[in-house]
C-alpha cells in the first residue's frame, strides 16, 4: 500500500529549511502539504473581544499562502488549502484517502496551538495513524539548550544569552529536494479564500507605510538579498535600527518570520556568509542578537504556559490596572494629545506596522502613564500587527508592564524625551499627525506648552483641531522649554553588543531588550528596551 503523509503547515509557510516537508519526502510515496484557515483565528480576542486577525495581517497571510502554493507547484507539488479546524480537516482527509500513514507538523508552545495538536493526536490515534512532530521555530533548537528541563530556563535574558552563547550551537539548515513527492491521486488542492470570505475589505496601502511589502517566502528571500547583498544595509543596522520613517532603517524581517516564510537559521547562515565575505561588525551581530531575543520569548512561553496571558504576569504581581475604555479609545485611535504616541498609533492603524522604538513607547505609555490593563494593548496589537507573533507580543507586553522578564523594577519610557531623541525635528509626527504640521521643529512634541499666539500661528486649537493631553507626567517638564499649562492629569507610576565571535557564538552585551521582530517588532521588529527609559 502506498504511504501518504499529511504535512500540516501553520507558522512555517516556506519550502526552504522545512523539516516537516524534508521528513515527508523521505518517508512517503505521496505528500500532502496542507494549510487550514482555522475559523477560531477570526473570532474575538480572549479578554476584550477585538478581532483576532485584522486586515493587514490577513492580507499578508493570504499572500503567503498563495506564494507557497506557487513555489510548491514549481517543485511538482502544490499546497492543499481547506477552511476548517485542522483536526477536523485532517480527520476528513484520513477518511477520504484511506492510506494515510502519518501526519507531520512543527510544534508550537501556546495554549490554542497546543489544543490543536492534542486534537490531532486524538484523531490520529482513533485511525491508527502515526504522529510526527518537529521543533523548528527558533534559531537554537529546544533540545540543544543548556537548560533541561525547560523549568530551569533563566528568568533574565542576559543569563539565558550567556549560557546559550557558551554551550549551544545553531543547527545547519536542511537541504531540500528540488522536486517533491506528488499529491495523492484525485485530491483537489482547494481554493485560497479571499478577504471578503472573512468579511473583511482589502486595506488600501498607505503611501506613508514603512512596510509596503507582500507576504510569502519569495518576498522574504528577496528582502534579505536586498538588505544584505544588494545594499549592504545590514552593515549599518545597529546605527539605523531606531529609525521611524521608510523601509530601510531596519531589516523588516519580522512579518515573514512570524508566518515562517523565512527560517531564522537561514538568516543566521547568511549573516555568517556576509561576515566572511564582506564585513563583521556590531550591526551584523545585532541582527543575530535580536533573533536570540525572539528565541527567548518562545522558550519563556514554553516554560510558563498560560501564565504569559495572566493579568498578574510571570511575577504574580497585584497591580490595580484600570479598564477605562475612554482612555483606551484615545490611545488606540491616536488621540491622546501626546503627538509621539499618537503618530505611532495612527501608523499602526493605517499600515499594520510600527517601529521598534514606537512599540516601546506606546506600550510604556499605556501601562505606566495611563495605568491601563496591559492585555488591552496586547490584544490590540494582536488584532492589527502584520508581524504578530504570540510569544514575542505577549512577552514584550509583560516586559513593558513590569510583570515579565525585566530585571529592573518600574522601567518607564519618557515619551517626550524619546520623541526628541528619535524624531528631533518632528518629521515623523508631522507625517502621521498632519493637523500639527504648522508647528515647526521639536515644539511639535509638546503643543500644550506653546503660547496661544504660537498655536494660532500654526493653525492649532487644542481641544478642537488636536486634543489636550489625556495625561501629563512630571518627568516630561525637564524636556519642555516652556512651562506646561495646567491641565488635569492622572497620577503616574514610574515604570550593547561588543562583537560576534569567530566561533559564531554571541558575546559581550549587557543590554536589556524588549525583544521583533525580530523579531521585533524594528527588525526584525523587536521591542528593544535599553537604558534610555526614565530620565
Amino acid at each position: 500500500m502506498s504511504r501518504v503523509v499529511i504535512c500540516l503547515l501553520r507558522c512555517d509557510l516556506r519550502a526552504h529549511d522545512n523539516q516537516v516537508l524534508h521528513w515527508a519526502q523521505d518517508n512517503a510515496d505521496f505528500v500532502i502539504p496542507l494549510y487550514c484557515f482555522d475559523p477560531r483565528h477570526y473570532l474575538g480576542t480572549h479578554c476584550f473581544g477585538f478581532p483576532k486577525t485584522g486586515p493587514h495581517r490577513l492580507r499578508f497571510l493570504l499572500e503567503s499562502v498563495k506564494d507557497l502554493r506557487e513555489t510548491l507547484k514549481k517543485k511538482g507539488s502544490t499546497l492543499v488549502v481547506r477552511k476548517g479546524k485542522p483536526e477536523d480537516v485532517v480527520r476528513d482527509l484520513i477518511t477520504q484517502l484511506g492510506s494515510v500513514s502519518a501526519v507531520a507538523f512543527h510544534e508550537e508552545v501556546t495554549q490554542e496551538e497546543l489544543d490543536v495538536e492534542k486534537g490531532l493526536c486524538q484523531v490520529c490515534k482513533e485511525h491508527g495513524v502515526k504522529i510526527q512532530m518537529f521543533w523548528a521555530s527558533t534559531l537554537y533548537h529546544r533540545d540543544d539548550l543548556p537548560f533541561r528541563p525547560i523549568a530551569r530556563l533563566p528568568d533574565v535574558y542576559t543569563h539565558f544569552r550567556r549560557a546559550v552563547e557558551s554551550e549551544a550551537k545553531v543547527r545547519p539548515t536542511l537541504r531540500m529536494a528540488e522536486q517533491l513527492k506528488p499529491l495523492a491521486p484525485g485530491l483537489e488542492e482547494g481554493c485560497i479564500p479571499t478577504m471578503e470570505d472573512f468579511g473583511q475589505k482589502d486595506p488600501v496601502t498607505d503611501p506613508r507605510t514603512a512596510f509596503p511589502c507582500s507576504g510569502g517566502e519569495t518576498q522574504a528571500l528577496m528582502r534579505l538579498q536586498y538588505y544584505f547583498w544588494d545594499t549592504n544595509l545590514v552593515a549599518s543596522y545597529k546605527e539605523s535600527r531606531n529609525g521611524l520613517v521608510g523601509m530601510d532603517y531596519s531589516t523588516k524581517f519580522a512579518p515573514w518570520l512570524a508566518l515562517g516564510c523565512i527560517s531564522p537559521r537561514y538568516i543566521y547562515e547568511q549573516i555568517q556568509k556576509y561576515e566572511r565575505e564582506r564585513t563583521a561588525n556590531q550591526s551584523t551581530y545585532w541582527v543575530l542578537f535580536e533573533l536570540l531575543w525572539r528565541d527567548y520569548f518562545r522558550f519563556v512561553a514554553l516554560k510558563y504556559g498560560k501564565r504569559i496571558f495572566s493579568l498578574r504576569g510571570l511575577q504574580s504581581k497585584e497591580i490595580p490596572w484600570k479598564k477605562d475604555l475612554q482612555l483606551f479609545g484615545c490611545w488606540k485611535e491616536g488621540k491622546t494629545g501626546v503627538p509621539f504616541v499618537d503618530a505611532n498609533m495612527r501608523e499602526l492603524s493605517a499600515t499594520g506596522f510600527m517601529s521598534n522604538r514606537g512599540r516601546q513607547n506606546v506600550a510604556s505609555f499605556l501601562t505606566k502613564d495611563l495605568g491601563l490593563d496591559w492585555r488591552m494593548g496586547a490584544e490590540w496589537f494582536e488584532y492589527l500587527l502584520v508581524d504578530y507573533d504570540v510569544c514575542s507580543n505577549y512577552g514584550n507586553w509583560l516586559y513593558s508592564a513590569g510583570i515579565g522578564n525585566d530585571p529592573r523594577d518600574n522601567r518607564k519610557f519618557n515619551v517626550i524625551k524619546q520623541g526628541l531623541d528619535y524624531d528631533g525635528n518632528g518629521d515623523y509626527v508631522r507625517l502621521w499627525v498632519p493637523e500639527l504640521q504648522g508647528i515647526k521643529g521639536a515644539d511639535i512634541h509638546s503643543p500644550w506648552a506653546l503660547s496661544s499666539a504660537a498655536l494660532s500661528q500654526a493653525g492649532v486649537t487644542l481641544g478642537e483641531t488636536y486634543p489636550q493631553p489625556v495625561v501629563t507626567a512630571p518627568e516630561w517638564s525637564r524636556y519642555i522649554s516652556q512651562r506646561p499649562v495646567l491641565i488635569p492629569r492622572c497620577s503616574t507610576n514610574f515604570f550593547r553588543p561588543d562583537s560576534f565571535a569567530k566561533s559564531g557564538k554571541f558575546s559581550g552585551s549587557k543590554a536589556f531588550c524588549f525583544g521583533h521582530a525580530v523579531g521585533g517588532p524594528g527588525l526584525l521588529t523587536f521591542w528593544d528596551q535599553r537604558k534610555d527609559s526614565v530620565k
